[in-house]
C-alpha cells in the first residue's frame, strides 16, 4: 500500500516533468526512487527473486509472477471472441488484432503493414539482407530462428514428420504434405493447355516449358541452358572454382551443399545403403547403385563415336572431350582450360596456393594428393622404383629416369651458346640466366628479382606476415623452413659451430661468422649517406630505412608501416590477439619478449632501475620515471576542461 501523500508526489511529478532522481551509471532520469532501485539492478545483474519449483531468479517480483503462470497454468487473460486464453496481457492483445485486423507497424520501405512488432523486425531483414541466424556447422546464414532450426535437421538427420500410411520420416512438415499427395492422389496444379496435373507448384513451372520451350537461365561461359535459377548457380561454381561448402572437420570445401552432406558421412562413418551380393556398404544410394553395375556387368553410356562403353556418365562425358577436344573448365586468372573439374580445382590451388593434403607425420602440406603419397614414401622408406642395371631403388620414377642418363650417357639438355649439356631442364634454364643476365622472378611490392619463383616465394612473405611453418615445442612460427630446422636446435641444444676464440658455441655456421667480426673488429656494411659502419647487413638494411623513410611492412588491417619485419610482426599481434611469450612460473602470456622480461623481475626480484636521490629501487624504467616526478615536482598532464 501506498500513502495518498506519496501517490500525489508521484503524479505531480509525471505532470510537472520533475525528475528528482538521477542515476549516475547511465544518467537516465527516474520520478520515483523505487523506480531507480529496480533499473540499477539492470546493471548491477541482482536478481532477489526466485522461482521456487524451478529455482530461475528475477530482477523484478512481477517477472516472477508472471513466470508462476508457466508453473501453475494460470490464464487470467480471455478473449470475448473466441474464449481463448493467455498468461499474460502483452500476448492477450496481440491476439485480439486478429479479430480486430488492426496492424499498427508499418514497413517504411514497402508500407507492408504486421500486428506484432516481431513480424516487422523480421519482415525488415528482406530490405536489409540481415542474418543473423548461423548454422555452426556449415555456415549457412537464416533471417528467422525457424529456418536455421529446420535447417539443423539436415545435419542432425532429425525427421519429426511421419507419414500415417506408409511411416516414411521428413524432416519438414511442407515435405511431408507433398509427400501425402502420392496417397491421396490430390495433384492440384494442373496444366491449361494439356490438363496433365502435378502435386508441385515448381513441378507445373518446369513443365510449361516443355510446351514454351522456354529454357530461362543460360550460362554465359559454355552456353548450358538451366530451368533452375539455383541449377546455375551450382553450375557456375564448376567454372569458377568457387567452393563455399567447407567442412568442419577437415576443411575440405565443396561447391554443392548436398556434396558437403554426403562428405560428412565419412568422418560419421554412417553407411546405410549395402550390396546384397558382396556385403559393401556406401554413403549414398547412387553409390550403391553404380557399383552394381560391377556385378551385373551393366555398361548403360555408350560413345556415338567409337562405341566404347562405360558404367558411369561422368565417365563417358570425359572420354567425349576426347574426340570432341571440348574443355569447358577455364581458370579465370591465366585463361587455361581443361576437360575435367578435377583438373581445374588442380590449378586453381597453383594461383591460390592451397594445400588441402597434410602429412600427419610431420605436417607439410601438398596441393595434390599425388604428392602427398610421394612425399609418405620419405617417411616409410618405401623406394618403389628399381634401376634394371645398378638395383639402386629410388622414390620417385623421375629420380629414377634422372640416374638412368648416367648409365646411358644421355644428357639431353644443351646449351646453345656454349653448347654445356645438362640432365635435367631446370638445370639448363638456370645456365641460361648466366648468359642472359635474365632475373625472371620480380616482386611487384618492392621491385627486388629473384631467379627462382621458390625465392620470390619466400621473399613474398616478409611482406605478407605470412609464416607457415611451425614449431612443434614451443609454437614459433617461420617464413621459411631453414629458419624452422635451425630454431629446433634451440630446443635440441645442438650447437655445433665453435668460435676458437672464446670458446662460444653457435647453432649456426653465419652466426659464427658474424660473431668472429667482434674479435676482427671487421665492419664490412657501410652506409653510403653518413659512413657509419656494421657488422651485419641486416643492421646496415635497418639503418638505411632511417634515412630513405621506407617502410616496407604494411598491416592490412589499419595501413600502419614498419621499417622493420620484427616491428611489423609484433604489431600484428595487436589484432590478433596472439600471445606467444608464456611465463615459465605461472603460466601468464605476452605479445612481446620485453613484456615477458619485465614480468619476470616480479619473479626474480630484480629491480635495475635506481633513483638517483634516494636510492630506491624499480623493476620498471616507467615506474621510476613516475617516483622522480615526487622528487622534482614536476606535474606534466593538464586537464583541459577546468584550466
Amino acid at each position: 500500500m501506498f500513502s495518498l501523500s506519496g501517490d500525489l508526489k508521484r503524479r505531480k511529478r509525471m505532470t510537472t516533468g520533475e525528475n528528482v532522481f538521477k542515476l549516475e551509471v547511465s544518467d537516465k532520469m527516474f520520478s520515483d526512487n523505487e523506480d531507480v532501485k529496480l533499473h540499477v539492478r539492470i546493471h548491477t545483474g541482482e536478481k532477489p527473486f526466485k522461482c521456487e519449483v524451478c529455482d530461475k531468479m528475477f530482477s523484478q517480483s512481477g517477472d516472477l509472477k508472471l513466470h508462476m503462470r508457466m508453473h501453475t497454468g494460470e490464464k487470467p487473460f480471455k478473449c470475448e471472441v473466441c474464449d481463448k486464453k493467455f498468461s499474460r496481457n502483452k500476448h492477450f492483445k496481440q491476439h485480439q488484432m486478429i479479430h480486430t485486423g488492426e496492424k499498427p507497424f508499418k514497413c517504411e520501405v514497402c508500407d507492408n503493414v504486421f500486428s506484432k512488432s516481431g513480424s516487422l523486425k523480421q519482415h525488415m531483414m528482406i530490405h536489409t539482407g540481415d542474418k543473423p541466424f548461423n548454422c555452426e556447422v556449415c555456415d549457412k546464414v537464416f533471417n528467422k530462428n525457424d529456418s536455421l532450426k529446420q535447417h539443423m535437421r539436415i545435419h542432425t538427420g532429425e525427421k519429426p514428420f511421419k507419414c500415417e500410411i506408409c511411416n516414411e520420416r521428413f524432416c519438414h512438415r511442407a515435405t511431408k504434405i507433398l509427400h501425402m499427395r502420392m496417397h491421396t492422389g490430390n495433384k492440384q496444379f494442373k496444366c491449361e493447355i494439356c490438363d496433365k496435373v502435378f502435386n508441385k507448384s515448381g513441378s507445373l513451372k518446369k513443365h510449361m516449358r516443355e510446351h514454351t520451350g522456354e529454357e530461362l537461365f543460360k550460362c554465359e561461359v559454355c552456353d548450358k541452358l538451366f530451368n533452375k535459377s539455383g541449377s546455375l548457380k551450382n553450375h557456375m561454381r564448376i567454372h569458377t572454382g568457387e567452393e563455399p561448402f567447407k567442412c568442419k572437420v577437415c576443411d575440405k570445401v565443396f561447391n554443392v551443399s548436398g556434396s558437403l552432406i554426403q562428405h560428412m558421412k565419412i568422418h560419421t562413418g554412417e553407411k546405410p545403403f549395402k550390396c546384397e551380393v558382396c556385403d559393401k556398404v556406401f554413403n549414398k544410394t547412387d553409390s550403391l547403385k553404380e557399383h552394381m553395375r560391377i556385378h551385373t556387368g551393366e555398361k548403360p553410356y555408350k560413345c556415338e563415336i567409337c562405341n566404347e562403353r562405360f558404367c558411369h556418365r561422368a565417365t563417358k562425358i570425359h572420354h567425349m572431350r576426347m574426340h570432341t577436344g571440348e574443355t569447358p573448365f577455364k581458370c579465370e586468372v591465366c585463361e587455361k582450360v581443361f576437360s575435367k573439374s578435377g583438373s581445374l580445382k588442380q590449378h586453381m590451388r597453383e594461383h591460390t596456393g592451397e594445400k588441402p593434403f597434410k602429412c600427419e607425420v610431420c605436417d607439410k602440406v601438398f596441393n595434390k594428393n599425388d604428392s602427398l603419397k610421394q612425399h609418405m614414401r620419405i617417411h616409410t622408406g618405401e623406394k618403389p622404383y628399381k634401376c634394371e642395371i645398378c638395383n639402386e631403388m629410388f622414390r620417385h620414377r623421375a629420380t629414377k629416369i634422372l640416374h638412368m642418363r648416367m648409365h646411358t650417357g644421355n644428357k639431353q639438355f644443351k646449351c646453345e651458346i656454349c653448347d654445356k649439356i645438362f640432365n635435367k631442364s631446370g638445370s639448363l634454364k638456370k645456365h641460361m640466366r648466366e648468359h642472359t643476365g635474365e632475373e625472371l622472378f620480380k616482386c611487384e611490392v618492392c621491385d627486388k628479382v629473384f631467379n627462382k619463383s621458390g625465392s620470390l616465394k619466400n621473399h613474398m612473405r616478409i611482406h605478407t606476415g605470412e609464416e607457415p611453418f611451425k614449431c612443434k615445442v614451443c609454437d614459433k612460427v617461420f617464413n621459411v623452413s631453414g629458419s624452422l630446422i635451425q630454431h629446433m636446435k634451440i630446443h635440441t641444444g645442438e650447437k655445433p659451430f665453435k668460435c676458437e676464440v672464446c670458446d662460444k658455441v653457435f647453432n649456426k655456421t653465419d652466426s659464427l661468422k658474424e660473431h668472429m667480426r667482434i674479435h676482427t673488429g671487421e665492419k664490412r656494411y657501410k652506409c653510403e649517406i653518413c659512413n657509419e659502419r656494421f657488422c651485419h647487413r641486416a643492421m646496415k638494411i635497418h639503418h638505411m630505412r632511417m634515412h630513405t623513410g621506407e617502410t616496407p611492412f604494411k598491416c592490412e588491417v589499419c595501413d600502419k608501416a614498419f621499417s622493420k619485419s620484427s616491428s611489423f610482426k609484433q604489431h600484428m599481434r595487436e589484432h590478433t590477439g596472439e600471445k606467444p611469450f608464456k611465463c615459465e612460473v605461472c603460466d601468464k602470456v605476452f605479445n612481446k619478449n620485453d613484456s615477458l622480461k619485465q614480468h619476470m623481475r616480479i619473479h626474480t626480484g630484480e629491480k635495475p632501475y635506481k633513483c638517483e636521490i634516494c636510492n630506491e629501487m624499480f623493476r620498471h624504467r616507467a615506474t621510476k620515471i613516475h617516483h622522480m616526478r615526487m622528487h622534482t615536482g614536476e606535474k606534466p598532464f593538464k586537464c583541459e576542461v577546468c584550466i
